[in-house]
């Protein structure tokens, strides 16, 4: 299944070598249906969130590690879904945390999601597809 429109994600993530990995995944599951876009800390996100409309696009969806300098993850899972501009952008925590601390606060800051970041590239791959099957196709989000 292909998305039915183009897919805006916003990638929050530090490790350079895990947004390369991202990006290899989703350009081989989309079909060039996903435009991704990176931050890689957690004040460039708040930023690339809030500067839609002034030339950016906000984004459809939100892919958020926890742990990043600057301003954390639960920290923009926070800011963001306090904000009434911010909050119905899907925020989808991807991080390789697995602790349950983490799952249950991320959920209490209303992540829409908790997906731990797959270690293999063809997990990687698989969550990709699913991702964008269901965020860019089957899900009806906000008109833009």
């Amino acid at each position: 299944m292909s998305p039915a429109r183009e897919l805006r994600i916003l990638l929050v993530d530090d490790d350079p070598g895990d947004v390369l990995l991202i990006q290899e995944a989703f350009a081989s599951c989309a079909g060039g249906r996903v435009r991704l876009r990176v931050a890689s800390d957690g004040e460039q996100a708040l930023a690339a969130l809030r500067a839609a409309g002034g030339g950016l696009e906000r984004p459809d969806i939100v892919l958020l590690d926890l742990n990043l300098p600057r301003k954390d993850g639960r920290e923009v899972l926070a800011e963001a879904k306090s904000d009434p501009e911010l909050r119905r952008v899907p925020i989808l925590v991807l991080t390789t945390s697995d602790s349950e601390q983490d799952v249950l606060n991320a959920y209490s800051l209303h992540a829409n999601a908790y997906l731990n970041k797959p270690l293999q590239m063809e997990q990687l791959r698989s969550t990709a597809r699913l991702i964008v099957e269901f965020w860019g196709g089957l899900v009806r989000l906000p008109s833009r």
